[in-house]
């Protein structure tokens, strides 16, 4: 006679089909609970699993790192907050944020190690497969969060510390002249290999060392019979200015280029001239210099999310026969990065100074626009687009100082001087004209005696538009003279 088959009394993981008592039931409960805590608490207060429960030793010391870590990144806030230059020179040093991005290494890993003791102190093979499943995907997601967050933030930090090291090669430092930093940008088709060509642009932001007010110097690239810097090498070789046939501004950096012989010191000798040249025009002495890219421009306007402007006029991106062909319609327009550079750079229905215009209105429109918020959330993508963009002999150790200015600029007015008709006659300009308008215009924006003496009356803005810039060549362009870009733009 067989016998009945007889259930299993099941197994002591808890997959047993054989219903628990009430009091096995909330036994289990509370296990799962305390596990859950345990994994809480770790990401709360790393080590305070271990202490309560674990190897009380290894908590002391993990809550120990950890408030000590709090206590440090408050510290730091309140002195950002106070002071904003020391956080800056904190974190542009290359040897701090080598040091940081360790500690945050280091800190992931041992973060995750807490993590796991924190799962076997909850003793996992206790509890049912139920609970078991969730308080592994719990652990889970806790640890791969806590240490992906500190991983990405290590890789900013080197992002962070490759920009510099590429960036900022030169350590050569140049003082403030006359209470006011004089940086030169200049701005053409250059790129990777093939820094200092014919520039297309040159301006120079004439910066005050104490409020970080700004002057925007802007020289044509059609320049003419200029002097050079006495003592130059230009100088030297033009004792009469640069009055060859065909030699304008734009062409001392090739002229230079090819006579590299005279620049045996120089390891940018077309840059070099063209700050020669620059200094003799104006009488301002140079202290660092900037090439911009500007096809490489668009991608950083792309990474700081595009950028606001006033459009005055329709203007045309691209070429006629291209299939991307279109116009920029007038009106306030946020554009991306492509149209941006077309919007400065736009030939049709225009001339080059009513595009100096245009190039002034998006440079005060990005100092405007791009917040520290902007910048720390789009930081990768704007560190990789400036190391296209970009090359400078700006040292490291004085970019907290420029970073600090730039941050006091936000928000203040920015002036601009224009060299250019019916002011000046770029083919033969009055230099003693050139550098007494110059000095007048840095006057004002210091409140100096020309201000306060009421200076010229400023012009009426003018009515008509003329290739997308408010003006016209003949009574000139708002933009290129103003003591409010912003307005004028």
């Amino acid at each position: 006679m067989s016998m009945p088959p007889v259930s299993s009394p099941g197994l002591l993981d808890g997959t047993s089909r054989v219903p628990r008592t009430p009091l096995e039931e909330r036994a289990a409960r509370v296990r799962f609970r305390r596990a859950i805590s345990l994994m809480v608490m770790t990401l709360v207060l790393p080590g305070s699993a271990q202490l309560v429960a674990g190897n009380r030793r290894v908590g002391g010391v993990a809550l120990v790192v950890w408030f000590g870590a709090v206590v440090s990144g408050v510290l730091l806030l309140l002195v950002g907050l106070v002071h904003h230059q020391a956080l800056f020179t904190l974190f542009s040093s290359t040897g701090v944020l080598l040091v940081l991005r360790a500690l945050l290494v280091v800190g992931a890993i041992a973060w995750a190690a807490l993590f796991m003791d924190a799962w076997r102190i909850g003793q996992p093979l206790s509890l049912g497969l139920a609970h078991r499943r969730a308080v592994v995907g719990v652990n889970g997601v806790l640890c791969l969060s806590v240490i992906g967050t500190m991983l990405f933030g290590a890789h900013v930090v080197g992002v962070q510390r490759d920009f510099i090291l590429t960036m900022f090669g030169s350590d050569k430092v140049v003082g403030a002249h006359d209470g006011r930093f004089n940086v030169l940008l200049l701005g053409g088709d250059s790129g990777a290999g093939r820094w200092g060509l014919r520039p297309d642009s040159l301006t120079v932001a004439s910066i005050d060392a104490e409020t970080g007010r700004t002057v925007l110097v802007g020289l044509p690239r059609n320049m003419a019979s200029f002097p050079f810097r006495q003592g130059s090498p230009m100088a030297k070789e033009f004792p009469d200015g640069f009055d060859c046939d065909g030699c304008y501004l734009n062409g001392v950096s090739t002229w230079a280029q090819d006579h590299t012989e005279l620049f045996p010191d120089s390891e940018n000798p077309g840059i070099d001239a063209t700050v020669s040249a620059v200094e003799g025009i104006t009488d301002l002495r140079i202290n660092y210099w900037a090439m911009v890219n500007l096809e490489g421009f668009k991608d950083l306007v792309d990474a700081v999310g595009g950028v606001t402007l006033n459009v005055r006029q329709p203007i045309p991106v691209g070429l006629p026969h291209e299939s991307t062909f279109h116009y920029i319609e007038a009106g306030t327009r946020k554009l991306n990065g492509h149209d941006t550079l077309w919007y400065a750079r736009a030939r049709e229905g225009s001339d080059d100074y009513s595009r100096m215009a245009r190039q002034k209105c998006v440079m005060n429109a990005m100092l405007q626009q791009v917040s520290p918020q902007v910048a720390v959330r789009n930081f990768e993508k704007i560190a990789t687009a400036s190391t296209e963009m970009i090359s400078t002999n700006l040292p490291a150790s004085e970019l907290d100082t420029f970073m600090d200015l730039a941050l006091k600029a936000r928000g203040q007015k920015v002036s601009t001087l224009s060299l250019v008709p019916p002011m000046i006659v770029t083919a033969d300009p009055d230099i003693d004209l050139v550098r007494s308008k110059v000095a007048q215009a840095i006057d004002r924006a210091e409140g100096g005696t020309t201000a306060k003496a009421g200076g010229a009356k400023p012009k009426p803005a003018p009515d008509s538009v003329t290739g997308g810039s408010l003006g016209s060549l003949s009574e000139g362009y708002a933009a290129n003279q103003a003591e409010d870009l912003g307005s004028a733009c």
